[in-house]
Order: structure tokens, then sequence, then C-alpha cells
């Protein structure tokens, strides 16, 4: 029997077909470059003191006095919280005395900001800080809008799988690019903070299952010599160019509503898509659609110019592997000897500390110095040489040595940070692009290094547990970059700790290049740490690496 890459080999590999499949497939994936990370712009803080009513009675220079210093970033800069008793200062400023000559300004009973606060417009015209008040008390609101959108990332994760399994890849990735666009679109028109940060849980549900719907279908249709390629260079790339096109849009548009209409509407230009992407003749074929199947083959063969065999998929030939009879296996076979247990354990806590690395100095550019557009703009545009360089990790070096290498990097040029002198802010700007150049290569190494580690009865459960502790990661990430606010460099030395030491963790994982994938949990068994004992073959089986869907499937789960 004949299995599906054997049966369409006719096409080639990179013909029309399989080139329009790629660029489109990978241009779905901008939307999620700048959704979730949008909220960089639209809960950013601005500026902001107490408010002091036209009707306080006071003069001209008590009011100016009437907000204390407190020392921030090493300066007195007037309280972002507090205000002197205006009562007191009203009579005061009846009596005729005068701030800091008269009156020792900082005897003055204080009190909260009673009458709302005034912000700054030099940066944001209008942010969801701005507009409820989200600061002082209610500060945490705004990382708690960014953690909820990372709650919906994580529940679509679980339920988008078994959509795209049962309804079809197409189906699943059209739906979802429609629920995305349609509940961004709604919160443009929020009234509270409540509703806004409900419908953003909606939308990262949408994102994250338009990411796997795309991923997978990518995976199912392009040829194996092409798959890889998309699998790290493709959707990656795409998804930092949306990434980039982010700051691009905010510094022209400065109010949030309009700045998220903007980013909403370019939603509807995949609606044409609908008539180009086919469904994955893999997953027909699985449902018994053989007929669908064959003909979506003819129209590629058509489109790559290149002869048709009169008949295509023959029921009675073609290898499905979905009917082969099996061994049940649970998520408890994770944890069913020390050796995968300790595997496990070790995937979990490295992508749960890359991915709060990664989304931490992501949000985290707002409060570096200088422009914040600039800011967001180079963190993107660094992403992109970081995908290329994994890419080439990935299919010339050993992965346990790449990734400590690249976790290394990351993790040491963030606790530099703190020893960079106050006047070279360009310096730490610098550090912190070097910092997220080496965690964004450890993010797109992992995928891979994980799915090899994992033999084949379980991968998907493996890499699937491992990318969800990757989303816990980046629910707790907005609350490192809020630990900011009370000491500018307090997220870069966690960060950059919890980076070295999962840089340290890594060097303790076996050596997956140029072996053989292991197919069941016995032959995982040979893994003893550091001490793996190589296969009789230097390299890998081309099949396994290559032919094996699994792998790339499991990733973007």
């Amino acid at each position: 029997m004949r299995d599906y890459e054997e049966v369409t080999a006719f096409l080639g590999e990179w013909g029309r077909f399989q080139r329009v499949v790629f660029f489109l497939l990978s241009a779905s994936i901008i939307p999620n470059g700048f959704n979730g990370l949008s909220i960089v712009f639209m809960a950013g803080v601005p500026e902001h003191r107490c408010a002091v009513p036209p009707g306080a009675n006071l003069s001209a220079e008590w009011r100016n006095a009437s907000i204390p210093l407190e020392p921030r970033g090493g300066h007195a800069e007037p309280s972002r919280c507090r205000r002197y008793r205006l009562d007191v200062l009203a009579n005061l400023s009846a009596l005729g005395l005068r701030p800091g000559s008269d009156v020792r300004l900082e005897e003055l009973e204080q009190e909260p900001c009673l009458d709302g606060w005034e912000y700054s417009r030099d940066v944001y015209r209008s942010t969801i800080v701005s507009e409820w008040n989200l600061v002082c008390e209610d500060d945490w609101k705004g990382p708690m809008s960014t953690s909820l959108f990372f709650v919906g990332v994580l529940l679509g994760s679980f339920i988008s799988g078994q959509l795209s399994d049962k309804l079809g890849r197409k189906n699943v990735l059209f739906t979802t690019l429609a629920m995305q666009t349609i509940f961004s679109f709604i919160q443009v028109f929020s009234t509270s903070w409540e509703m806004f940060s409900v419908v953003f849980l909606l939308v990262g549900m949408g994102q994250i299952s338009n990411y796997v719907a795309a991923f997978v279908l990518g995976t199912e249709i392009l040829g194996k010599s092409v798959r890889l390629l998309y699998c790290t260079l493709g959707v990656c790339i795409f998804y930092a160019f949306g990434y980039m096109v982010l700051p691009l849009f905010a510094y022209f548009i400065r109010d949030w509503r309009m700045l998220l209409l903007a980013l909403t509407l370019p939603g509807l230009l995949f609606i044409p898509l609908w008539w180009i992407i086919p469904e994955s003749p893999r997953w027909l074929i699985s449902r018994g659609r053989f007929q669908e199947a064959e003909d979506i083959i003819r129209k590629a063969a058509k489109m790559n110019g290149v002869p048709a065999p009169h008949v295509i998929f023959d029921p009675s030939e073609l290898q499905d592997l979905s009917s082969q009879s099996q061994q049940t296996y649970t998520i408890l076979d994770l944890i069913r000897t020390r050796n995968i247990l300790t595997i496990t354990i070790m995937s979990v806590l490295l992508w749960m500390i890359i991915s709060v690395g990664y989304f931490g100095l992501s949000l985290d550019t707002p409060n570096l110095h200088g422009d914040v557009y600039v800011n967001c703009f180079l963190s993107a545009v660094i992403e992109v040489p970081a995908y290329i360089i994994s890419w080439l990790l990935l299919r010339s070096f050993p992965r346990r040595y790449s990734m400590a290498a690249a976790l290394f990097l990351g993790g040491c040029v963030l606790l530099f940070i703190q020893l960079v002198p106050s006047d070279i802010r360009a310096l730490s700007v610098l550090l912190v692009m070097l910092g997220k150049f080496g965690i964004t290569s450890a993010f797109a190494m992992v995928y891979v290094y994980t799915a090899e580690l994992y033999p084949t009865v379980v991968r998907n459960m493996g890499v699937g547990a491992s990318s969800m502790a990757s989303r816990l990661g980046s629910i707790l990430s907005p609350y490192f970059a809020y630990l900011g606010a009370y000491d500018r460099f307090l997220p870069y030395i966690l960060m950059g700790s919890l980076t070295v030491l999962s840089g340290i963790l890594t060097l303790f994982l076996p050596e997956s290049f140029g072996m053989p994938l292991p197919d069941t949990i016995d032959q995982m068994l040979l893994v003893k740490g550091l001490e793996y004992r190589p296969a009789s073959s230097a390299k890998r089986n081309s099949k396994d690496e290559e032919e094996n869907p699994e792998i790339y499937k499991s990733t973007a789960l």
C-alpha cells in the first residue's frame, strides 16, 4: 500500500499550487501579530496626576503646588495618585500664605485623587487607561486585560485541535478568522473595562484557533521538503510582519478605538481566500471523502502544469493509518517512567519560562527609554533575524547547545541592563533587543526540539502539555512588566535569571539532532540525561523527520 506522500508525488514540491498555499496561509497569520500585542498601545499608561477642579478657590501658585513630589526613577516627580487636601490649601490660599516660603508643604495632609485625573496627551490621545481611569488603586486592571486575552488563547488551544479534526481545517480557519474580526469590531464599542476584557478573551480564543488551523492545513498540504520551511520561517516571519505593522498604525492613530478599528478591518481582506485555499486532502481522506480530495489534487496538478493519473486515490490501495489498531495512551503515560517524567517536567518549565520572557519583553516596550513606537518596531524587527538564525541552527547544529546558547544570550544581557549607567539609555535598549533576540530564537527552536524528544505514541500529548505551560507563562507575563512600576530593573532581573536557569536546564536534556525519532516509550528509555546512547546511524531517518506530520501538527497546539 502507498501512503499519501507517494500518491501525490507527481505534483512536485514547489509548484504554483504549493507557492499559493504557502504564502496565503502564511498571510493569514499576519493579524495574529498585531491583535494580541495591540494592548501595548490600547492600554498604554499616559503621564497623569490628580485633577484639581476649577472651583477649588486656589490661587495659581497654590494650584501649581497642589500635587506633592515623590521619588521616581531617581528624580522627584509629581505624585500620580495623591494630592494635598484641597480644603486646607483653600484656607491657606485665602490667608495669602505662599507655598514653600510661608508653609512647609511636606507637613500638609494628603488625600487620594477624589476628582479624577488629568492625563497627558503627548504620547496617547486616548487609551483604555485614560478612559476608564485604570490607575492607582485600579492599575492592576490593565495587566488583567492582557492576562484574560491569554486565558482565551489557553481555552482556544484546548478546543481548536478537536474542532479542526471534526469540522475540517479550512472551515475552522475561516470561522475563527471571522470570529477574531467580529469580536475585535465589537470590542471597539466597549462601554466598560469589564466588557472590553471579556470580548478580548474571545478574541484570544479566535486568534489561537486560527493559528492552529493555518499551521495544520499548511503542513498537511505542503510536501516534506517545504514543510519545515513553512513551520519555522513562513508562519513566523509573517507573524513578525504583523507585529511590525502594529507600531506603524499606532503612531498615526493615537485613539485606542480608532486604532482597534484600523487593525480589525484588514480581516475583511481574507474573505476572498475562501475560494482559493483548499481543504486538506489528508483530512478529506481520513473522512472517507476520496472524490473531494481527488478533485483538489487534480486542480493542483492543473495549476502546476503536470499531468494527473487517471485514478489518484484508490481506497483499496491508499494506506489509512488512522484505521490501524493501536494501543491507547493517556496523559498519565507522560509520567509513567522516571525518564519521561523528568523530560516532561523539564519541558513544562522550559516552555513556561521562555513564554514569560518573550511576552514579558514584548509587553514591556512602553517602559523602555525613548519613543514607545520606535521601541515596539525594533522589538518586532529583531524577531526576523531570530527566526532565520533558529532555522539555520535547526538544520545544522545540535538542539541542546543551540537552545542553551540562545537562552544564555537572552538571559545574560537582561541581567547586564542594571549595570548600564543611566545616561547611556541607548545601550539599555540595545541589551533589551538582544535579550528579545535570544529568547525569540529559543521560542522558535523549542517547538521542534520538544517534538523530537517525545515518542510518536505520546508526541501530541507531550507537546500539548508543554504548550499549555507556555499559555500559563503568557498569562503571568503582563505582571512581570507591571513590576517595572515599582522597580525599573526588577522585570529584567527576574526574566534574566529565569532565562539563564532555563538555559542550564536545557543542558540536561538529551540530544536529538542526528538521532532517529523514538516511536515508543520503550525506545525513549535509552535517554539518560546527557548519556544518550547514539543510534547505529549517525543521520536521522529522513522519513521520520520529514514525513511525520504529527510533529508539525502538535507544535501548533
